[in-house]
């Protein structure tokens, strides 16, 4: 996901009056801001950090989402919110069956092995915020089985 057009999707969110929509977005661009001061590059912010950030903040809000208690109706609902705006910024995830398909095809040599602990470290160089690390691990566990 490109920064300018989540910045240009938060102006006309303003225009609007749409506060959740605004606020949601407005969070994941200082989400993004933060990181990349962090890591150095604040003036050429990378696609690939945009996303990174964008999969950690969904996650955050997906357990905020969860942990609410049901009687927090309101607080469930704008969490909820949030949850669908930014998800709708989040880069395509691979499925369980594209990544065993990618580790079938360049990790062969290692599944071999059935050392789990080698094959993730391996593997999550090369999918990492391409794919849910909770499903690399489940992929990785039923090949080694």
């Amino acid at each position: 996901m490109d920064l300018e057009t989540m910045r240009k999707d938060m102006v006309a969110a303003m225009k609007a009056r749409d506060k959740v929509r605004k606020e949601a977005i407005s969070s994941v661009i200082a989400a993004v801001k933060k990181t990349a001061i962090d890591e150095g590059c604040r003036d050429d912010i990378p696609e690939a950090l945009v996303d990174r950030v964008i999969l950690k903040e969904l996650k955050t809000v997906k357990e905020q989402v969860d942990t609410c208690p049901d009687q927090r109706k309101d607080l469930k609902e704008e969490y909820q919110a949030r949850y669908d705006i930014i998800s709708e910024y989040a880069p395509k995830l691979l499925s369980e069956e594209e990544i065993k398909a990618v580790l079938q095809e360049k990790f062969a040599d290692l599944l071999a092995t059935k050392n789990k602990g080698q094959i993730m470290k391996a593997v999550m160089g090369e999918l990492k915020g391409k794919a849910d690390g909770k499903v690399i691990n489940q992929v990785v566990a039923n090949l080694c089985e």
